[in-house]
Parts: structure tokens; sequence; C-alpha cells
């Protein structure tokens, strides 16, 4: 897949660069704040080979795109130029709720510290198995090396979140990882183990210090880095222009920094203490409740994308008592169910597509990314996604009424059950996987009892079908584009085309330059560069016609346009012009993939024998 043509025409889609105030993304979807929502052309961005969908929620405009997500991102954060970012302050937004707002800034602080929590959780996990296996001994030297290096995600996440924060919050990250530093300092550490041995309270002359803790904690330098937020601005402002260089940081650390330890770190202290007492009394009356609901509603919070509104309460509970016995046994349920679903899905369906891409959403989803089985299946054939509700939801119930504890954090799957490893014995290993059995057995049972393959044209008369009545189904002609030599898709030197991962197709080694419509139809998009056309034909198949091979690299170059976005055309109407021979001379392949993007919508797809073709000529026929 070329992530850079992907990225540029996403965010030509949400519209352009001058419309995003914000970018973050996380394991599988891009987050966009947009400044006007309405620009964003959601159903052809649905429609983008390469996106899975679309979710607006949380007061954030998010792009599902699956595993590559990262890939796509980059090239997206460079020509908006937020890579740089120092946490410019957000430009003018709709007016949105305050729990939109509140999912949104939680989202974008917490979502960029998760792969650093995810590794020291599984280095954790790793470590537990090591003495599990008695491979290593925990007075090791070995040991003790590898401890601190998971602890330091875990021991220091108040300077990772002061630097996620800042950005969030529009003020400089350096700064607020000062503020997360002086919650840390070993000098402060000390004076509070102090004070609670003595008695005798801390003070910045008259103002008393409180004496907490701060390490591994989520709430105070949140509240920190927000107030620091308000300083900032106003120390600037007061700060005479000609020493503005050393007063602005100065007031800004001070002001804020004493505000924090007096202050919020207090406050945010207190509120994770009353979250851990509110958990633990969860755990004593109701072990059962909270798994059981969120192990059920989880495949929505994640369709909506405010499941990372819920993951920060797993965080917080692992940072105050040492393990999570609520959000992540729940959301394991919930992973696992999904897989669950697609894997019924995949062994009951008659539709070879369909197969393949419920086993491979199947695959990734146990291992806990599941937007992919979420968007791709359960969504698409709805049943799946009732089923995955209700075996998370008696998953979630069993770990809940054992008290599953996890204590490594990930993300929740197969991958990440050596995270339930903790306390003397493995008895939450042992549970965890009983309760991720209980929910893919469920699941896969009533997955398989209620679906059902969509009724398909194939499956009535094709004779019942007037040829001059076709409408939005029946059989569909695919022409040659251009005169050239017809080839198996499978020959085209590029994986993303060869394997079929846009969709089936044939390609055309052109011998002229002038390629025309192979349907008739509506021009859905045609790409900047003008190397790639998408049409939609009158039948309801969508069709990529992509002249060479990673030739967005070219610009434009060699290529003029015929058609525009939203240009009717017929069999054979003039699309693009390419300048072959100049296409070659860069060392570019002109080899031409003409690809099917909704082959799961298609029963069936027939290919016409290799050979020599002219424009017009059939090289493929459609069933939908």
């Amino acid at each position: 897949m070329n992530y850079q043509e992907l990225g540029t025409k996403i965010l030509s889609l949400v519209g352009g660069k001058e419309n995003v105030t914000g970018l973050t993304h996380c394991a599988t979807r891009l987050r966009f704040n947009l400044k006007d929502e309405s620009k964003a052309q959601t159903d052809t961005l649905k429609k983008t080979p390469g996106v899975l969908g679309v979710a607006i929620s949380g007061g954030q405009y998010q792009v599902i795109i699956g595993n590559d997500v990262n890939h796509v991102f980059k090239p997206i954060a460079e020509v908006c130029n937020l890579g740089q970012n120092e946490g410019a302050k957000e430009g003018p937004k709709e007016k949105k709720s305050i729990g939109a707002r509140l999912i949104d800034t939680i989202t974008g602080i917490f979502t960029p510290v998760l792969p650093a929590i995810t590794a020291a959780g599984m280095l954790k996990a790793v470590l537990s198995l090591l003495v599990a296996f008695k491979w290593v001994d925990s007075t090791a030297t070995a040991y003790q090396v590898i401890n601190f290096m998971a602890d330091a995600a875990f021991y220091f996440l108040p300077i990772l979140l002061a630097n996620s924060a800042a950005k969030k919050f529009g003020c400089n990250p350096y700064m607020a990882m000062m503020i997360g530093g002086m919650l840390l300092h070993p000098n402060f550490v000390s004076m509070v183990n102090a004070s609670k041995e003595s008695g005798e309270a801390i003070r910045l002359f008259f103002i008393p210090i409180y004496n907490a803790s701060y390490s591994s904690s989520v709430i105070p330098i949140i509240l920190s880095v927000w107030f620091m937020s308000l300083v900032e601005p106003i120390a600037d402002k007061i700060s005479p222009k000609a020493i503005k260089f050393f007063t602005k940081p100065l007031i800004t650390a001070l002001v804020a920094g004493v505000v924090a330890l007096a202050v919020l770190g207090p406050v945010g202290y207190i509120i994770a203490s009353w979250i851990a007492t509110g958990v633990t009394m969860l755990n004593t009356y109701v072990s059962w409740l909270v798994p059981l609901i969120l192990g059920g509603v989880f495949p929505l919070l994640v369709m909506t994308g405010t499941h990372y509104g819920i993951i920060p309460i797993g965080i917080n509970n692992r940072m105050t008592t040492g393990f999570d016995s609520i959000v992540y046994p729940a959301n394991l349920a919930s992973n696992i169910a999904q897989g669950a679903a697609a894997f019924a899905v995949a062994v009951k369906t008659k539709k070879a597509e369909v197969r393949q891409v419920a086993s491979s959403a199947g695959i990734t989803a146990v291992c806990g990314i599941t937007e992919p089985a979420l968007y791709g299946i359960n969504m698409r054939f709805k049943t799946p996604l009732i089923s995955a509700c209700v075996g998370g939801a008696v998953g979630g119930l069993f770990m809940g009424l054992f008290t599953v504890k996890n204590y490594g954090g990930g993300s929740p799957g197969l991958m990440t059950l050596p995270g339930y490893i903790g306390g003397d014995s493995l008895r939450d290993l042992m549970l965890a996987c009983i309760g991720a059995a209980i929910a893919f057995v469920v699941t896969f049972i009533v997955c398989f009892v209620l679906y059902k393959d969509e009724k398909t044209q194939e499956e009535a008369p094709q004779e019942a079908i007037p040829a001059e009545a076709e409408g939005k189904t029946g059989e569909t002609q695919i022409c040659a584009p251009v005169k050239g030599k017809l080839v198996s898709i499978s020959s085209v030197n590029d994986p993303t085309f060869a394997q079929e991962m846009l969709g089936q197709g044939v390609a055309i080694i052109p011998e002229d330059g002038t390629f025309v419509s192979p349907v008739k139809g509506t021009v859905q998009m045609v790409f900047e560069t003008k190397h790639a056309v998408g049409i939609l034909s009158d039948t309801g198949v969508e069709i990529l016609l992509h002249v060479g091979l990673d030739t967005v690299n070219l610009k434009g170059k060699y290529y003029e346009a015929l058609v525009k976005d939203g240009d009717t055309v017929d069999v054979g109407t003039p699309l693009l012009k390419a300048d072959l021979a100049g296409i070659r001379s860069e060392g570019y392949d002109v080899i031409t993939p003409v690809i099917i993007t909704n082959t799961a919508e298609c029963t069936q797809i027939s290919k016409e024998p290799e050979g020599e073709v002219e424009p017009k000529a059939p090289v493929m026929k459609v069933v939908r």
C-alpha cells in the first residue's frame, strides 16, 4: 500500500490541512480535530481503499485504518506540520458538549503514551514468566535490571503524561515535563518520607505542602499542566519584551510548580484515592457488575472511539492498587469475543471473499486489535456484533465473579495474557484464560447459529433478470480501459495489488497512452497526481484504474486528466492520458491494475483469458 498516497487522499477528504487543528493516532485510527466537520467528505472517505470506516465521536473525527495507521499518520502530520508542534492552541472549532470535550481531552492525553505503558506491561509479563518457570531468580541482578526497565514507564508516567497533556492544552511540553519532574524529584520524595515519620509538615515559607507521593500517578499532573496552560499566556503578557525570554519561564515554573505541589497535586492524589476506594468497594460487594456491562458494550465504545475514555480508569487502578480487575479483564473478554464472531463467520460463510476477511480479522482481534473485525465483519453483518456483545458480557461476568486481576496492561488479547501473572500464584492467569475461553465459545456458538449469508443475486435464476433492467444488481461487464496485453493480477510487482488486498481484478500492460472508462457510471475520484481514477458503475460496482506502480511519486508528471470528480462517463469515455515512454524513463512500471474495490459485495467475478485486448473489449464480468 502506498501510505503517502492514502494519507494525501485522506487529508484532502477531511477538508485539507487548513481544516485540521489537531491530529493523533491510536492503534488503529487517525484522530482528527477539525475546524469544520461539515467540510469532511465522510461518504467518500468510507469508500476509499485503505479506510475501514469513519467514526465521529468525543469531539474527534476518527478515520479507521487498521494496523498500518502509523504509516498513514506520518505523511499527514508532515504536511500539516504537526510533527514539530509544541502544542499550539487549536483553532476555533464548533461548540461541543462538555462530555465530548472531556473524552477528546482524555483521549488526546493518554493515546500517545499507550505504547510506553504497553511496553512496560509486556516487560513485566516476560519477567513474571521467567520467574514462574524458574529461569530467573527474583534475587538475581538480571531480574532487578529487567524490573527497573519495566518500572521506568510507570514511575515516570507523570512526565510522559505532562508531554502529551501540554500538547493537548496548548502549552510548552518541556515546561510541563519540568512540573512533572518537580513531583518526582528524589529530594521531594525524601522530604515527604521524613515528614511522615516526624509528623512535621513541609512548608514553602507559609504555604503547607501535602505529604503525597506522585510516582505512577495520573490525575495530579494532568490538573497541574492544565493550570500551567492558564499561567503561561499570563506570564507572556506581563513579561517585559526585553527580558521575556527569562521572565516568562520563571513566572510559569514558579507559579505552576507551587500550585501543583500545594493544591492541584494533592487534589488529584485525593481523587485518585477515591477512585481506588470505589474500585475496592465494587470488588467487595458487586465485583461482577461492571465487567459484565463493559464486556458487553465495549464493541459499541470502540465504534465511537470512546473506549479510550475508559482505559485511564484501568491505568489508575493499577497505579493505585497494583492491579485492575474491572477495565482490562472486561476488555479482554470483549476482544476475544469479537475475534470469535469473525471466526464463526469464516467457518459458516460460503463466500470465499468473506471467509478470507473474517479469518484475518479474527486473528487480529484475539491478539488485541478489533477494528478490522468490528468494521469489516461484525458491524457489516449485524448478527456477529450481537453475538460478540453476548459473549463478551458472559466472559466479563466470569472475570468479575472471580475478581480476575490484570497487572500489566497492554492491548487486551492473547498476546498480553502474561499481564495476568502476579501475586503469589498463577491464579489470575488461569482464570483469565478460562474467561477468555468462555467468551470465545459462547460467542462462536451464538454467531454460528444466528449468522446467515446475505441473499445474493447469484441465488436467483439469472434468466429472471432482464438485460435491459440491470439496475443496481445483476451482471456488470468490465471492459479494457486501454490497448495492451491482459495479464493476471498476481503478476503485478506490488503485493497490494497482487495479493488482492484492495479487491479482485486484472492488469493490463498498456501499449497506448489513452485510457478510457471500462464501464458506464460516475467518476468518484481523480487522484491529485492524476495517475489513478475511481469509478462507480451504474450497477454499483466500484472500479479503481491505477496507471503504473508507485507513480504517485511523479506528482502528476506525464499525466493529463480528462475528467473530474462527479463526471458521468460511458464505456469508452476518455479518462486520462499518460506519456508511457516518459514514465518508463523515470524507472516506473506502467502495468495498469483494474481493481473491483467492493469485491466483498460481489458474489461472482469471472475474468477473461490472458492475451491481447483492445479498448472496450470485455475483461471481467461481475455479479452483485
